[in-house]
């Protein structure tokens, strides 16, 4: 949702309820319920109910995908003399990699936690490994490297937030049924809706339990990760924790943003939450522009990707007639880069619609310069008739809006986007080609 709106007297929960009538709408006349766990204690028990099984395996994107992988895993007990066995799939000679106690207290309770950094791994090589601890293992789990020549495909799912997480874990499932050989999976934010809420976050990973385990997930930071429990904005702590991206070098923000490169494609993760980490630290939106000159200057790969949370485009909405169209702030500090930087395409968030732009230049149509995609929503949570069209709005996904999400296809010589509703058809797609 756009921060823009709200003055320092007014909270972006309260600004929405007003605008719905009494809550924040979702789908079938729903309202989102504050301070909510998605659990029972029955579930919440089931989550480690052995502590040779541990839950929320997932791979974590890596600077270099083609050589290193982040694994990370929960357990409910603490253990001791933990590894990562991995080997060449087809091959008997293991290398064990220590894991290191990642733990962290939020929400009041400890999330027990392990991670592992694997190195020094082949480009393009299939992998198999497992968890080892002291007296067992976990089963075997498959791993791929990126092949810094080939194509390949991903998966990119708009905002998750939900009220109960079931129609985002149908979508994200589906997803991967139908696109088995993504090679990748992002989430533009608001992976949650409450980021202190434990208990939604392990709705999130009990979604993508299926396929996290077998292919990088990469995170981007939404401002619902700033929430906490009493809808009060607090640093990003359990998103942090949760998902160790590669470091930027920053003192005050690491890990807030960060970059890869996957096959032709550098990618860069910004983080647009510069008027929430404010409140606690200052410099974040400075300290991203320089970083990202630099960044994108000294990459070589042909394209040039952008993930932010919110959107660069300012919305007319209905019964507000002082809203003007325009850009938000995010767009008047980024789009200029952007274009000075040649950036291919910039994937966005937040607004909880979809919206293809086509190509944007200098702040107007043009037929270079960026390709802007709204990605839309993956959640349950939704904003039905608020948004007015926007003059820059090419492609707009059939109203009222469901869920949907996207592929991106990568060559050297290509770049195909296409967005589905969950039930797999296909409601846009568009190629961009460099010789």
């Amino acid at each position: 949702m756009d921060n823009n709106l709200l003055n320092k007297h007014t909270t972006r929960r309260n600004f929405l309820k007003a605008l719905v009538g009494g809550g924040v709408l979702l789908s079938g006349g729903a309202f989102l319920a504050r301070n909510y766990r998605l659990e029972d204690a029955a579930t919440a028990n089931r989550d480690f109910t052995d502590t040779l099984n541990p839950r929320y395996l997932r791979q974590i994107i890596t600077a270099d995908p083609s050589t290193s992988r982040t694994l990370m895993w929960q357990t409910e007990n603490k253990l001791t003399d933990i590894s990562v066995e991995y080997r060449p799939t087809g091959q008997a000679k293991v290398t064990a990699v220590k894991a290191a106690d990642d733990s962290f207290f939020d929400d009041g309770e400890t999330n027990r936690q392990y991670v592992a950094h694997l190195t020094n791994l082949v480009p393009g090589t299939s992998y198999d490994y497992r968890l080892v601890f002291e007296g067992g293992t976990s089963g075997w789990h498959r791993m791929q490297t990126a092949d810094t020549a080939a194509p390949f495909r991903c998966l990119i799912f708009p905002d998750s937030q939900s009220s109960d997480y079931g129609e985002w874990a149908k979508l994200a499932q589906d997803a991967y049924s139908r696109h088995p050989d993504a090679a990748f999976f992002v989430n533009m934010g608001d992976i949650v809706d409450n980021g202190e809420d434990t208990g939604q976050w392990r709705a999130w990973f009990r979604a993508v339990e299926t396929f996290a385990p077998d292919i990088p997930f990469v995170p981007v930071m939404g401002n619902h990760e700033t929430y906490s429990r009493q809808w009060q904005v607090r640093l990003p702590i359990a998103y942090l924790k949760y998902f160790v991206v590669p470091e930027n070098g920053s003192t005050a923000f690491n890990r807030y943003y960060y970059s890869f490169d996957y096959g032709s494609v550098h990618f860069a993760v910004i983080n647009t939450q510069w008027e929430e980490t404010d409140k606690f630290q200052t410099g974040l939106l400075a300290e991203q522009i320089e970083w990202l000159r630099d960044d994108a200057t000294h990459n070589r790969q042909k394209w040039k990707i952008a993930l932010l949370h919110k959107d660069v485009l300012q919305y007319r909405i209905h019964n507000l007639p002082e809203r003007t169209e325009g850009f938000t702030d995010v767009g008047t500090s980024f789009m200029p880069l952007f274009d000075e930087l040649g950036f291919d395409v910039v994937f966005t968030a937040h607004l909880h619609t979809y919206r293809n732009r086509g190509h944007i230049f200098s702040f107007h149509r043009s037929a270079k310069g960026p390709l802007y995609i709204l990605t839309g929503i993956a959640g349950n949570v939704r904003y039905p008739g608020l948004w007015i069209d926007h003059a820059l709005d090419e492609k707009i996904a059939p109203q009222p809006e469901t869920d949907n999400y996207l592929t991106l296809d990568a060559d050297k010589d290509k770049l195909a986007i296409k967005c589905f509703l969950p039930d797999g058809r296909e409601i846009d797609n568009v190629n961009l080609t460099k010789n």
